[in-house]
């Protein structure tokens, strides 16, 4: 049985002739402890597979498994960094991450949580800040309160939603790390969806596309050859990196052609730039 499992996931919007299936088909099996990358398009679907697997949203038919049990509703377990920053505006960085620790482990002393809320705040560098509210924050540094309040609930699962996206290159590079180093401590189970492929390689064990909708579902999967931990100043000379990532763009670009091709519209595809990870660590940009 694996730790996270979708069987046969569709789901719809609206009703009638203004009902649209965003997902169709979806199935995904997810073993305890491993890292999942899904890669897609803008406008794929992505958020609303996050929000099934959260149980924010229930699929129209399938079921949504977690640890062999029905998801019906978010819990703790499943820690979510989403695209925005859903902070409180009226609490301080401290208090947006006390709350979530609180709810997380309401049998601990308000001192233990303090802590706990001291060290993820340090760890994503926002200890001066401790005391100011969301609106007297950058947008990067909210996104880093978010990503704090997450991993302080020390969830069994981690799921993130682009959760990076919004950041200058070296927070996202110091982020992909800390996360990466929290993973490897007790590999807990992490699903990164990301519409960034070389961000996918670097910290994922397999990448899945997300084929566009309506009606996206998922390609085949890219397995990551790569030993970790990962250091980014080789990876730009390392074959495995090079195949791997050709393969994963090829499919994309061939998906967005077929879907051009048959919708006749535009789809933005996912970053394929690509990222020279030498230079980027040389000049401080990761």
């Amino acid at each position: 049985m694996a730790y996270l499992e979708l069987n046969n996931i569709y789901k719809t919007y609206g009703q009638g002739d203004r009902e649209t299936e965003i997902l169709s088909n979806i199935n995904l099996k997810i073993e305890e402890g491993e890292f999942v990358a899904i890669v897609g398009f803008t406008g794929s679907g992505k958020t609303t597979l996050v929000n099934l697997i959260n149980g924010l949203l229930a699929p129209t038919s399938g079921e949504v498994l977690f640890k062999g049990e029905s998801v019906i509703g978010a819990s703790h377990e499943r820690g979510v960094i989403f695209q925005n920053y859903s902070l409180l505006p009226w609490l301080t960085v401290e208090q947006n991450v006390f709350m979530a620790v609180k709810e997380a482990f309401p049998q601990k002393s308000k001192l233990e949580l303090k802590t706990i809320v001291s060290d993820y705040v340090e760890m994503v560098s926002l200890t001066p800040a401790m005391h100011k509210r969301p609106k007297e924050l950058s947008g990067g540094m909210r996104q880093r309160v978010a990503v704090a309040r997450a991993l302080a609930m020390k969830p069994e699962m981690i799921i993130m939603d682009e959760p990076l996206g919004a950041l200058d290159a070296l927070t996202r590079g110091n982020l992909q790390d800390e996360i990466l180093n929290i993973w490897g401590k007790d590999k807990r189970t992490a699903l990164l969806i990301t519409n960034d492929v070389d961000e996918g390689i670097y910290m994922a064990d397999r990448i899945i596309p997300l084929r566009p909708g309506p009606r996206a579902t998922l390609g085949p999967e890219f397995k990551i050859d790569l030993d970790r931990p990962r250091d980014k100043t080789e990876m730009n000379d390392n074959p495995n990196f090079k195949k791997t990532r050709n393969a994963i763009i090829e499919y994309l670009m061939d998906i967005g052609n077929e879907r051009k091709s048959e919708a006749k519209e535009e789809f933005i595809l996912p970053d394929l730039r690509p990222k020279d990870f030498v230079n980027q660590f040389k000049y401080g940009m990761i």
